[in-house]
């Protein structure tokens, strides 16, 4: 026979006990209806909720209040809280029937990750939401472990109302206790106003016992002598900002907390739970340029960083698949490599490097690079862009330049053999002046950037640049014509400037339309000429008027500022065509050699042109310079054109961009 109690007179049949509390006087058992009811609910679990009065001070002088919350529950409607579904009285007491939900209280040992802890945590607000919005609003005052029911789906419904107060009136169920000690905040332990902010504290505790492991009946271990729960250094592994977000839940003051489960809920969304690194990368993009038709292995370096206080970063490179490639492993790829290909660092510095002697020369390749990390971002894209190597390149720009360069380090030379010498007349100076303003006027107008990389051309500007500041100080230093021809191309330049910006800014405001554009074409050029040539006049005349005031008194300060000036046009004019030696495929050292023998030969024929040509050791080191510099000139392009053959030859097996 069955010791538990009789209910068919009721429709019910008691199938197991769920659990009791005796202190509570109250025996919650599972049952199923053995007749039909009005909604037809035969065969169907419930539970029933038996509360005996003897057990404790209660008597049945209090069943109008449990009629009142009876009435209360029925209005209930949403689906985390189990409906209520009949009541009747019995000799010691009354029992209430409410849904069956298959699950099991959060009291009960499980395993849960932090995510689905805020899961549950908002499915719990989403309950006081519903709850805070009636009139009057209700409000549970036992939110504890044990009154939280979560099914394997993570479905959360809240259960006993026992304790609840709707409204302003106090409504007992069973017990003359009105709520759990560790879960009541002190407005409620110390019977004070209620509010919105009540059931957030024990929701709170809740999620503390859940996060830290701690048994609901412990959780005042957990309390220090200023009555806040102290779990912090039981939970290093979550976020602060969810762990700052669990303080304000458990603050012993109303005013500290969130003012209602609503303002919980919407400060909870954005929160990460668990403590993750954050992956910063030094660049989004990285560009490789590659520079001969053998093909090269390119290197970059990118920085990796994490700010996030106490955790580590560990990551793993990977290339994405792409169609053009060959089948890879997350380890291996054809073309692209990583060092180190793993770490755990929160500041790594990786290498990325690409070996272009797979890929079809004068293409572009596109690739995304993926980084595989604990970060909240489990997966960081960068993306690499790959130039190789054009088939056909301009040297006659690149030689252009060379003899700009050697024109250059002749100027210097015969400047220093003049000054050697001691000559110093007009005809020599003027001679020196106007063949440095020739170079200049070579060197702006050289098309030096026409095969330099985008990431070179800021750097070959700027040495460009010095290359023609040099010049224009050496070519004025030299003398009045040097100096004249400077002034007067800086005059022409401000001048034609100035009409080209006038009539800019007239198409702008609307004066000139695209007819009156047009037909004025010819007297725009004609008058922008003879602006030019104003301002050269001006130029001229103030550079006559300059060098007779400093004349007397330049001696050789004109002679220190030439040596300074020279230097500047020398070093400029070399880095500059450095940049585009490498950008045309110059290994570096026969790039430096190069450079070297075209100065050098330079200052050869400088010298050469005051001392005399047919000194044996001028004689020497012309030959010593001209004849290396041309066997060099000579062998790149050769060995272009043999790279560029094999590089045909085998095209069906360099992959694809």
């Amino acid at each position: 026979m069955s010791n538990f109690p009789d209910f068919a007179n009721h429709g019910y049949q008691v199938v197991r006990e769920l659990g009791r509390n005796l202190v509570g006087g109250r025996i919650t058992y599972l049952a199923k209806s053995i007749s039909p009811t009005p909604s037809d609910r035969g065969g169907v679990s419930v539970v029933i909720k038996q509360f005996h009065f003897g057990w404790t001070n209660s008597d049945w002088s209090g069943f109008k209040a449990y009629e009142r919350e009876i009435q209360v529950l029925r209005s209930l409607n949403h689906s985390g809280i189990p409906r209520y579904l009949d009541s009747f009285e019995t000799s010691a007491g009354f029992c209430m029937v409410q849904e069956y939900k298959n699950a099991q209280s959060l009291a009960v040992p499980r395993s849960f990750d932090p995510d689905d802890i805020k899961q549950i945590a908002t499915s719990i607000l989403e309950i006081l939401i519903y709850l805070q919005k009636r009139i009057p609003p209700v409000i549970h005052r036992d939110i504890k472990p044990e009154n939280i029911l979560v099914d394997d789906d993570l479905n959360v419904y809240l259960v006993d109302f026992g304790f609840a107060r709707i409204g302003g009136g106090d409504v007992a169920m069973s017990s003359v206790a009105l709520g759990t000690l560790g879960f009541m905040p002190p407005e409620q332990l110390y019977n004070r106003q209620l509010s919105e902010a009540t059931d957030l504290y024990g929701l709170g505790a809740t999620l503390i016992c859940l996060l830290s492991g701690t048994k609901s009946t412990q959780i005042d271990s957990l309390i220090d002598e200023d009555g806040r729960i102290d779990f912090k250094p039981l939970v290093p592994k979550l976020s602060l900002r969810f762990i700052d977000w669990i303080e304000r839940m458990v603050q012993p003051k109303q005013k500290d907390r969130f003012e209602n489960a609503t303002a919980a809920k919407e400060a909870l969304g954005p929160i990460y739970p668990i403590r993750l690194p954050e992956v910063n990368l030094s660049e989004s993009l990285l560009e490789f340029q590659a520079t001969t038709l053998s093909g090269e292995r390119l290197t970059q370096t990118i920085t990796v960083s994490n700010a996030i206080a106490e955790t580590i970063l560990s990551g793993r490179w990977e290339v994405a698949p792409h169609e053009s490639d060959p089948p890879h492993t997350p380890e291996t790829h054809a073309w692209i490599s990583f060092k180190p290909a793993q770490f755990a660092s929160n500041q790594a510095e990786c290498q990325i490097t690409v070996d272009t002697s797979k890929l079809i020369p004068d293409k572009t390749y596109e690739r995304q690079i993926l980084l595989h990390s604990n970060g909240a971002r489990a997966t960081t894209p960068l993306k690499i862009r790959v130039q190789t190597n054009p088939l056909q390149i301009n040297y006659l720009s690149l030689y252009w330049s060379f003899a700009i360069l050697c024109g250059t380090s002749f100027g210097v030379a015969w400047l220093v053999a003049i000054n050697w010498a001691g000559a110093s007349t007009v005809f020599a100076t003027s001679s020196a002046g106007s063949w440095v303003a020739a170079l200049i006027c070579c060197a702006c107008f050289s098309p030096l950037f026409s095969e330099v990389d985008e990431r070179l051309k800021s750097a070959t500007r700027r040495t460009k640049s010095l290359w023609i500041v040099g010049l224009c100080g050496l070519a004025a230093s030299f003398g009045p014509v040097g100096l004249g021809l400077i002034l007067a191309l800086f005059g022409a330049g401000v001048a034609t400037s100035a009409k080209v910006g006038a009539m800019a800014e007239a198409r702008a405001r609307g004066m000139l339309n695209d007819s009156q554009s047009e037909s004025s074409q010819p007297f725009d050029m004609v008058a922008t000429g003879f602006w030019g040539l104003v301002g050269a006049g001006f130029g001229s005349i103030g550079a006559a008027m300059l060098w007779a005031m400093l004349e007397p008194q330049f001696g050789y300060v004109r002679l220190l500022l030439a040596v300074v000036f020279a230097a500047v046009a020398v070093g400029g004019g070399t880095k500059a065509i450095a940049y585009q030696m490498q950008a045309v495929g110059f290994a570096l050292s026969s790039g430096r050699a190069i450079r070297a023998l075209i100065i050098a030969l330079g200052l050869s024929l400088g010298a050469g042109l005051q001392i005399g040509l047919s000194h044996p050791l001028l004689l020497a080191a012309v030959a010593g310079t001209s004849l290396p510099l041309a066997a060099m000139m000579i062998y790149q392009p050769m060995q272009r054109s043999r790279l560029l053959a094999n590089s045909r030859q085998h095209k069906q097996n360099l992959i694809k961009p």
